[in-house]
């Protein structure tokens, strides 16, 4: 009996994707479960696996097809060593976000329970300034400058379209909850007038990173607070404990000890862990620890997330860290790995970097950024002795968290980092 296989459903927000390669030929006997072709999506790429058993009859599609989902896939005449279709497992509960909020999802691939509220319609652009004076009290402009509105920005609602307080606020909150309909690219200038250019397309995860990024800028009210620890003594402890880990196939990063001090801090501090609902004026608390791990691929970054970081020793985490960056360099992550983030890390210490500022990687709230740690010269109690100090950059939303919770999360991050046996035993 002859049966189509078509192409599933691949999670919250994949409405299609490209097929890289076919991984079987026409005459080939397959089995339930063995991957049919490879497909790059918004997300990732992945195996999309077989849910019939027997021999292709015809295959439907061509590397480079753009397929969305339910499209046919190839023709499988089932065998007597068929079975049924397995039923499809239940989505994970990290429920999804509309597609504007995926990371190297969107939002980086991170998607929540909540829904974000229909955006306001869409008010009519500002009149670009042709040197004369935009009408606007003292006052006004005041509010303006304290609030970062730029009034060439704002169509006035008055009489000659005179810019009013309420039109400042509104402009606000259009750019806290996705605000108005995004205005047409800038016209760049033909840059051949002057030399030989050459156009590269971007490819699916770049585009979805320019998206997301933008996005974050945009809602995100971006504070960046930077301080350093002195990573001397987790260093060592980090050198004592590296063959005895190496041994048992994990490599102990800086990194995986990271992961420990940021629990610490976000169970004292939970607002942390945390989205902001701006429709509904609500914050959301979320009571697991999955933290996404900013990764440097040939694609472009990506961020997979650990889950229930809190639940597991040193060793689970260098495991799991080492295998799911592995598998998001090699493309072989799953979408679902991409998913259900509450903070994410990111390391740029192994590139030479010191002092940075990451992007809140939308909708959480927060991100921690690690440098480069260098030996220096340092004062302690009367002598000058050589440390080993690590630059720390903390980017959070200013709308949920004030200036002096961010300095308390930032100084229980150091503290723990810099006393490695303590927050080892929970300390």
């Amino acid at each position: 009996m002859a049966t189509e296989f078509k192409l599933p459903d691949l999670g919250e927000g994949v409405e299609a994707g490209d097929v890289v390669s076919v991984l079987v030929a026409e005459g080939d006997t397959i089995e339930i479960d063995q991957s049919v072709l490879e497909l790059e999506t918004d997300k990732a790429l992945v195996e999309v696996p077989s849910s019939v058993a027997g021999t292709v009859t015809e295959i439907h599609i061509n590397a480079g097809d753009r397929v969305p989902v339910g499209s046919l896939l190839i023709s499988v005449e089932e065998g007597e060593q068929s079975a049924p279709s397995p039923p499809e497992p239940e989505a994970e509960a990290p429920a999804p976000a509309p597609k504007e909020e995926s990371q190297v999802a969107e939002a980086p691939p991170h998607p929540y329970t909540a829904q974000r509220p229909t955006p306001p319609a869409p008010k009519p652009p500002a009149p670009a300034s042709n040197g004369d004076p935009i009408p606007a009290a003292p006052s006004t402009r005041r509010l303006a400058r304290e609030l970062g509105v730029n009034l060439t920005q704002v169509a006035g609602s008055g009489p000659g379209g005179r810019i009013s307080q309420d039109d400042i606020k509104a402009a606000v909150r259009d750019r806290q909850t996705g605000g108005p309909a995004p205005t047409a690219p800038v016209q760049l200038p033909d840059f051949s007038r002057w030399g030989n250019i050459e156009r590269q397309p971007l490819s699916k995860v770049r585009q979805i990173i320019a998206k997301n990024m933008s996005q974050a800028w945009q809602q995100v009210a971006h504070v960046t607070q930077f301080d350093r620890a002195d990573v001397t003594d987790l260093e060592a402890f980090r050198q004592r404990n590296k063959e005895k880990t190496e041994a048992l196939g994990a490599k102990l990063t800086p990194t995986v000890l990271a992961l420990k001090a940021i629990i610490t801090a976000l169970k004292t501090f939970p607002q942390f862990n945390a989205s902001l609902d701006a429709g509904a004026n609500e914050i959301i608390l979320k009571h697991y620890y999955n933290l996404g791990i900013a990764v440097d691929t040939e694609r472009g970054l990506l961020v997979p997330v650990i889950k229930d970081v809190d639940r597991k020793d040193i060793l689970e985490l260098a495991l799991e860290l080492g295998d799911i960056s592995q598998r998001a360099r090699t493309g072989k992550i799953g979408l679902e790995e991409l998913q259900g983030g509450t903070f994410t890390v990111t390391n740029l210490g192994s590139l030479g970097v010191g002092e940075f500022t990451p992007i809140v990687n939308h909708p959480e709230v927060a991100i921690l950024g690690f440098g480069r740690a260098r030996e220096e010269a340092t004062v302690r109690e009367g002598r000058i002795e050589p440390r080993l100090i690590m630059p720390l950059a903390l980017s959070y939303d200013h709308r949920v968290i004030d200036g002096a919770d961010g300095a308390r999360f930032m100084r229980k991050i150091v503290d723990a980092l810099e006393n490695p046996e303590l927050m080892l035993m929970g300390g």
